[in-house]
């Protein structure tokens, strides 16, 4: 349980924009605080003023990432970020590389990438716009950057439990606390069946097509 750090990506729009400012900041630093706690790092107080400061220049959309050391350091990136156009349909293919179930990290955020790096260098680019990975019971988890949700003609979408080894993603954690996402174990029958989506903070919600030939 060492040797990394935990992560938040976040989008942040500038003051002429709609919907000024960083998207779901209080869910990101909910989450990060909790991370925290449960894994022993030191959180400084001031980690919405560090956000702040780092994009005070900001003219456009922008991806956040920031990065906390056990020690309480913080480093944060700021680049410029592309929003998908409408329509914007993600091809997604099943990664070899399984997720296992009773790894506790992996309902974290943090630098440890090594299963999503190895599923993602599964396709190329060019073949796959996301890849999805399964545990080591078969069943959907989550992207190599997104929580998984399926429209099974129910009325709200469905995305798997914490328990079945994937991350508390914070689009998620909005999704289910307004009531137009619950838990369930899904299974790739499901899948085949329904309308997928895939999305994190930063990208929001996309329409996805699993393709498996």
């Amino acid at each position: 349980m060492t040797g990394f750090t935990l992560i938040e990506t976040l989008r942040y729009e500038p003051p002429e924009s709609p919907d000024p400012g960083f998207l779901r900041l209080r869910l990101h630093i909910a989450r990060l605080s909790r991370s925290a706690r449960r894994l022993g790092f030191t959180l400084p107080d001031d980690v919405a003023e560090h956000l702040e400061r780092a994009v005070a220049k900001a003219t456009a959309p922008a991806r956040v990432r920031l990065e906390l050391a056990r020690d309480g350091r913080i480093d944060i990136a700021v680049v410029p970020f592309a929003v998908q156009p409408p329509g914007t349909v993600w091809r997604v293919r099943l990664a070899k590389t399984h997720l296992a179930s009773t790894d506790p990290l992996l309902r974290y955020k943090t630098s440890r990438r090594a299963a999503y790096d190895a599923a993602r260098a599964e396709w190329p680019a060019g073949e796959a716009d996301e890849v999805l990975l399964l545990n080591e019971r078969g069943e959907p988890c989550e992207g190599t950057i997104t929580s998984l949700f399926l429209d099974d003609g129910s009325g709200i979408l469905k995305t798997p439990p914490i328990a079945c080894g994937l991350l508390a993603g914070v689009l998620r954690t909005e999704l289910i606390c307004a009531r137009r996402a619950r838990v369930e174990r899904l299974t790739l029958d499901g899948i085949r069946k329904g309308t997928l989506f895939m999305g994190n903070s930063l990208r929001g919600l996309i329409p996805a097509r699993l393709i498996e030939s």
